[in-house]
C-alpha cells in the first residue's frame, strides 16, 4: 500500500450505528497500526507475553474499555497502544475508525486505524509484561493473499458447574416455564475463523478479521 491508497482509505472509511445493549458485553478497543517503511505501509503486529491473557498470539495494540479513564473508545485505544509499545501520543496519527467488530464470544472490539510516525521499531519500547515482541508485515501481503477459512461450533448452556460440583442454573427454565428444550446446550451456527499464515506468526481470529477487512477497504 502506497500514500496515495491510504488517503483513498481514509475517504472510505463510514460512520457506523451503534450497538444495541453493547453494555452486556466486554467492551475492547484496537489501534491498528501502520508504519511507512522503504516504500510502503506495514502493519505492525504484537505477540503477547506468555505470562497474560492470551499469552503467545498475535493482535494489533488494545484492550478494556475503563470508563474511569477513557472518554470514549478511541481513548482507550491510543492509551493502550502508548502502554504497550512505548510511543508518545505526538507520534499516533489517527486517520479513521473501520468501526465495531461483534465477536461470538461476547466481546466487542472498536477499531481505529493510525500511522505511527517513526522510522524504525527500536525507536519503540515494548512493555515486556505485556508484549513478547513487535514485527511488522507489509499491507501489500495481506491485500494480495486470501486468508485460509476454518470453522468452530459454538454451545449455549443454561447450566454451570461451581467449584465444589453443585449446578447452578444460571435461566432457569423450569421456574420459568420455558420450553425443555432449552433446558440442554443448544447448537449456534457455524463461526468462521479466518487464518493468515505468514514468515513471521499465525495471524488469526479477531486480528485476522480486522486486517481482512482492512483489505477490504482498500481494495474497493
Amino acid at each position: 500500500m502506497n500514500k496515495a491508497q491510504l488517503n483513498k482509505l481514509v475517504q472510505n472509511f463510514q460512520h457506523y450505528p451503534g450497538i444495541i445493549g453493547k453494555d452486556k458485553y466486554f467492551n475492547s478497543s484496537v489501534l491498528i497500526p501502520l508504519i511507512f517503511l522503504g516504500d510502503e505501509y506495514h502493519f505492525l503486529f504484537e505477540k503477547r507475553a506468555n505470562n497474560i491473557r492470551q499469552g503467545g498470539e498475535v493482535s494489533f495494540p488494545g484492550g478494556e474499555f475503563d470508563s474511569n479513564n477513557d472518554e470514549d473508545f478511541l481513548d482507550t485505544a491510543v492509551r493502550e497502544t502508548i502502554e504497550e509499545i512505548g510511543i508518545s501520543k505526538e507520534k499516533i496519527q489517527i486517520i479513521g475508525s473501520m468501526g465495531t467488530l461483534v465477536a461470538p464470544m461476547g466481546v466487542t472490539v472498536d477499531s481505529f486505524v493510525g500511522v505511527l510516525n517513526i522510522s524504525k521499531l527500536n525507536e519503540l519500547k515494548i512493555d515486556k509484561n505485556e508484549v513478547e515482541r513487535i514485527f511488522t508485515i507489509p499491507v501489500s501481503y495481506f491485500a494480495e493473499y486470501k486468508p485460509s477459512e476454518y470453522f468452530v461450533r459454538l454451545e449455549v448452556h443454561t447450566q454451570k458447574r461451581s467449584e465444589d460440583g453443585k449446578t447452578i442454573d444460571m435461566l432457569p427454565v423450569k421456574k420459568l416455564k420455558l420450553p425443555n428444550r432449552y433446558a440442554k446446550p443448544w447448537k449456534g451456527r457455524e463461526h468462521k475463523i479466518l487464518v493468515y499464515e505468514t514468515n513471521e506468526e499465525t495471524v488469526w481470529g479477531i486480528t485476522a478479521e480486522l486486517v481482512y477487512e482492512f483489505c477490504k477497504l482498500i481494495n474497493q
